[in-house]
């Protein structure tokens, strides 16, 4: 992955669009708000723990971009999934090593419409992947997906709040094989400090090593507790200091887009 700066601008509008995805999933229909200038390609679900199928995201497309959203826990089958910590090998690009069981479930349940959406969309646009939380951990494991499986060779990744999401070789997968990316965490956001670098599964002992993937753009907000440290609507309200007047402009060119 190569070192980029931050882009002020889009980091503050993606994590508006993330906002977007817990919208999506609190209504029944999966309705949200679509910013101006784009138009929804394709809204999807997935199934995470127990067989529960979930809106999880969806496919925006503008005149010269396309962005791939996925939402973070939202439901206890979602806790659930989080808690399956084991790993499992990455089958979607070669010797790229193991992953968290319980995301990669969850992501590999959605790839297929995920895939299929993006097969309709024209590789002359920049591509976006972005999430927060469980949604930034399904985003690094599609990006690697999207870089070594499609024609998008070159998308670019911007997740907030995400955990670590696999060992070391698929850390060095992603960061050879994705050109850009930006981890967005907040220093006292106790999510992106999990699972632990050394985590040893309960009952058998067997042991998993866990690496963050790069490259890691850090926040530093307390807003008053572990959840507060933690939403999308605080990062969001964080990243807008770097422009106010951008996000003032955007909120007010669209209604009910920006996360609180």
């Amino acid at each position: 992955m190569k070192d980029q700066p931050l882009d002020k601008k889009k980091a503050i509008f993606l994590a508006a669009v993330c906002g977007q995805t817990y919208t999506q999933y609190g209504n029944t229909a999966g309705t949200f708000v679509v910013p101006k200038g784009y138009k929804l390609v394709a809204p999807f679900k997935a199934v995470s723990f127990g067989g529960q199928l979930e809106w999880f995201g969806f496919v925006l497309e503008s005149a010269s971009e396309i962005i791939v959203a996925f939402r973070g826990t939202s439901s206890q089958s979602d806790w659930m999934s989080n808690a399956m910590a084991r790993q499992v090998k990455y089958k979607y690009a070669k010797d790229a090593g193991w992953t968290h069981h319980g995301f990669t479930e969850i992501y590999s349940s959605a790839r297929k419409n995920v895939l299929a959406a993006l097969a309709k969309l024209s590789d002359s646009k920049r591509l976006f992947i972005t999430g927060h939380s469980l949604g930034g951990a399904l985003a690094t494991l599609c990006a690697l997906d999207v870089a070594s499986n499609t024609k998008f060779r070159t998308p670019v990744v911007y997740t907030y709040g995400s955990p670590r999401v696999g060992n070391q070789t698929f850390a060095d997968a992603f960061n050879k094989r994705v050109s850009v990316g930006h981890r967005i965490a907040n220093q006292y956001d106790v999510v992106p400090h999990l699972p632990p670098v050394v985590y040893p599964l309960p009952l058998d002992g067997t042991i998993y090593y866990y690496m963050h993937v790069r490259e890691l753009s850090q926040l530093t907000f307390q807003d008053g507790s572990m959840a507060a440290n933690h939403i999308i609507a605080d990062y969001f309200n964080d990243l807008s200091k770097l422009d106010p007047t951008y996000a003032k402009q955007m909120c007010k060119a669209n209604a009910g887009f920006c996360p609180g």
